[in-house]
């Protein structure tokens, strides 16, 4: 079993930058794939970003591609999502998710993924 509590959320401005954290506890993640994901109110939940826990290549969404940066601390086994020049667009529940992996198109799909956080709210107002 793996556990993910996110947190790092809250209400920022337009332009403006949040960092979520991601701590993972329980089975070792070396192998594992982990990804951001949100969901806006209404809306389904949308791949934001992903790298391998082991490291290597990272992929994001063109929605937020130059904007968000995905990372890990090994040490503290926790990985981050960066959040910089954030849009009204960007607010919604912002969930963390670990899987077994596999090619790019693949882990930016829910199904990629077998543990998830509880999710942290993200608001950007205009």
């Amino acid at each position: 079993q793996v556990q993910l509590v996110e947190s790092g959320g809250g209400l920022v401005q337009a332009g403006g930058s949040l960092r979520l954290s991601c701590a993972a506890s329980g089975r070792t993640l070396s192998s594992y794939a982990m990804g951001w994901f949100r969901q806006a109110p209404g809306k389904e939940r949308e791949f934001v970003a992903r790298m391998r826990w082991s490291g290597g290549s990272t992929y994001y969404a063109d929605s937020v591609k130059g904007r968000f940066t995905i990372s890990r601390d090994n040490a503290k086994n926790t990985v981050y999502l960066q959040m910089n020049s954030l849009k009204p667009e960007d607010t919604a529940v912002y969930y963390c998710a670990a899987g077994s992996g596999g090619s790019y198109y693949y882990t930016s799909q829910v199904q990629a993924y077998t543990y998830w956080g509880q999710g942290t709210q993200v608001t950007v107002s205009s």
